[in-house]
């Protein structure tokens, strides 16, 4: 057994860090509402800088959290992790259906890899969407936001971990293996992205998340050029 891969003894059904990843995401949630409905200009400014703006994206424009004459910030190197705990006001499913595959599959990998080594995947999958997004929006003036780029690259190690566990899609009237699961999403992700339906969904974020997880289950696995420190048994 490595270093990162500690398991907890008993099963938890909130564990460490996905309780307070739900707790953070929750407050800033409501950190937003309050900004919108109040424009709060100060609160309005910090939210702005906690939402990803790629690169060149200048600082010409006004704020989507509320308040009035509040400039884009452009881009912050913070805001490749800040970003991941903001979600659209406008659609309570943004953050509700985030936090729920959060918990329903990062749950059962906390709990066997142990709390270090799930909160370091997540993040690498955060900050992976947030460098994909930057690269396909270089220039735009639209931010990032939400926690998707880190809840799919869970979803896909779920998969790699637990492949022919069954799951329940509604309105699906039969189970689905973990596997085909993942590997649909992942197809619909990356026909969406390339043919640009569902405007406002930041696939290409979707993707990268998935991309640096499964560099890292890859890493982690010994199966890159490069190989861990310390070798022990991840799946």
């Amino acid at each position: 057994m490595n270093q990162y891969q500690q398991p907890t003894l008993q099963f938890s059904f909130f564990p460490p860090v996905i309780k307070n990843l739900l707790i953070v995401n929750l407050l800033v949630y409501l950190a937003q509402i309050v900004a919108m409905t109040t424009n709060a200009g100060g609160l309005a400014v910090v939210l702005n800088a906690m939402a990803l703006y790629p690169p060149g994206s200048g600082e010409i424009g006004s704020s989507i959290f509320g308040g009035r004459n509040v400039p884009i910030p452009g881009f912050w190197p913070w805001q490749m992790v800040t970003y991941s705990v903001l979600h659209s006001v406008g659609s309570f499913s943004h953050i509700l259906f985030n936090m729920f595959a959060l918990w329903m599959f990062g749950m059962q990998l906390e709990n066997t890899w142990g709390s270090k080594r799930f909160a370091l995947y997540y993040f690498v999958c955060v900050i992976g969407a947030a460098i994909v997004q930057m690269i396909v929006m270089y220039g735009s003036s639209v931010p990032t936001l939400g926690a998707s780029g880190g809840v799919f690259g869970v979803l896909l190690a779920f998969g790699m971990m637990f492949p022919n566990q069954q799951i329940f899609l509604f309105p699906i009237p039969f189970p689905v293996k973990a596997k085909y699961f993942v590997a649909g999403y992942g197809l619909i992700e990356l026909y969406s992205g390339v043919a640009g339906t569902m405007d406002g969904v930041a696939h290409f974020a979707h993707l990268g998340g998935m991309f640096f997880g499964f560099g890292l289950l890859l890493y982690w696995m010994g199966r890159l050029p490069f190989k861990p420190k310390s070798q022990g048994s991840t799946f």
